[in-house]
């Protein structure tokens, strides 16, 4: 697979008709494209006017489309650890029925999505995968799973190994509780092989690309900020942003004059704030977006004539560091001369000034607490060093 893009986003922001039509764009220029939906509510069958399922289903010519399934996932891949998880439950003095149900642990659904990548890119069937991702929240803790996952396996896989030739055969004698076997632990220790390989896969910023989505509103551009600080934090490659639903110049009425003029405040301000990520900008169309037509002409104002597979911004802007118990914030700010340095702390919130250039900073949750110890600008680069907790 030549290339991954995942559009995440706050609800209702359209990320699923962006990736939608972004997977429809690149298929009419011959790219073998498949999207697919994470999102537990799906929407992207009805995006397509089409009826999907589990497995890829061929819209048009080099277009396919999925909608991931839970318990078809589990089934399909890690069934053994599903069914020792369910025989648990029961043991436990719960109906069979709601024990199928309970083994899906929180997280799991996410992780099962997720790993469809893992899988696509092994097979290297498609020469694009498009990812319609869940809500930013659900989505962050997807994003972030491969990491946590990996640091527990490294943890406790060892000690379960070692343990179980001797804990076995003791807890047999007094309780039929099922123990894992060494079946159930290599299923286990397959899954973790195949997220240190997922982890390695997103963020490899030549194949995968996030793409945030957002709405000039004030609330959703907060947090599409704060999406976009965590991303940073965890190495995440953001190529671009998308600004959906904006009101065409030729809306008429004194109604949306005002809505064009609210709009026109809050999209500069989108592109004070993630500058230097290019924002691309669609209108709010006449009539629902349903059908491949209507999925073109969304694409169209999204790229142009631009291929929606290549990667629209190189670097990381914001990266953060911890050495010696201190964290680093490192902002890239090429166009800015030197000068006084001016930091504004408000919330969550961390205002720069340097220059005539001004940044906004959402602070990600390991910064909140700490308070700055110095900042200083140095061949296009601001840094700003935390004080320890």
């Amino acid at each position: 697979m030549s290339r991954i893009l995942l559009f995440t986003g706050k609800g209702g922001t359209g990320k699923t008709t962006v990736s939608a039509a972004t997977a429809v764009c690149a298929a009419k220029l011959g790219y073998k494209t498949l999207v697919l939906s994470t999102d537990t509510a799906h929407s992207l069958g009805d995006s397509l006017d089409r009826e999907l399922g589990p497995e890829p289903v061929r819209v048009s010519n080099h277009l396919w489309a999925q909608e991931s399934n839970i318990l078809y996932n589990l089934e399909k891949h890690w069934g053994t650890v599903k069914r020792w998880l369910a025989a648990l439950m029961a043991w436990r003095g719960l109906d069979e029925v709601v024990a199928e149900e309970v083994a899906v642990f929180p997280g799991m659904e996410e992780l099962a999505n997720l790993l469809w990548v893992y899988y696509y890119e092994q097979e290297k069937n498609y020469d694009l995968l498009v990812v319609d991702c869940a809500p930013t929240a659900e989505s962050l803790r997807l994003l972030t799973l491969p990491e946590v996952a990996k640091w527990w396996f490294n943890k406790l896989m060892p000690v379960g190994r070692r343990l179980m030739p001797i804990t076995t055969p003791i807890v047999n004698k007094f309780t039929d509780m099922p123990l894992p076997d060494k079946e159930i632990l290599g299923s286990m220790e397959e899954l973790f092989h195949e997220l240190d390989g997922l982890r390695a896969l997103l963020t490899d910023p030549k194949t995968t690309s996030i793409r945030l989505l957002l709405n000039p509103e004030k609330m959703v551009i907060k947090e599409a900020q704060r999406t976009y600080s965590y991303l940073n934090l965890y190495g995440y490659a953001i190529d671009a942003v998308v600004c959906n639903r904006l009101i065409p110049a030729t809306a008429d009425g004194t109604y949306f004059e005002k809505w064009k003029q609210a709009q026109a405040e809050y999209l500069q301000d989108i592109e004070e704030r993630f500058s230097p990520l290019p924002v691309m900008k669609v209108p709010l169309l006449e009539s629902e977006v349903v059908g491949l037509k209507k999925l073109r002409e969304v694409g169209e104002y999204l790229y142009g004539v631009n291929d929606p597979a290549r990667v629209f911004f190189e670097g990381q802007p914001i990266s953060i560091e911890h050495n010696d118990g201190l964290y680093t914030l490192t902002l890239k700010l090429p166009f800015a001369s030197k000068g006084d340095v001016s930091l504004l702390r408000s919330g969550d919130e961390l205002v720069v000034t340097i220059g005539n250039q001004r940044r906004s900073i959402i602070l990600p949750q390991v910064l909140l607490e700490r308070q700055v110890k110095e900042a200083k600008f140095d061949s296009g680069q601001l840094q700003i060093r935390f004080k320890e907790d």
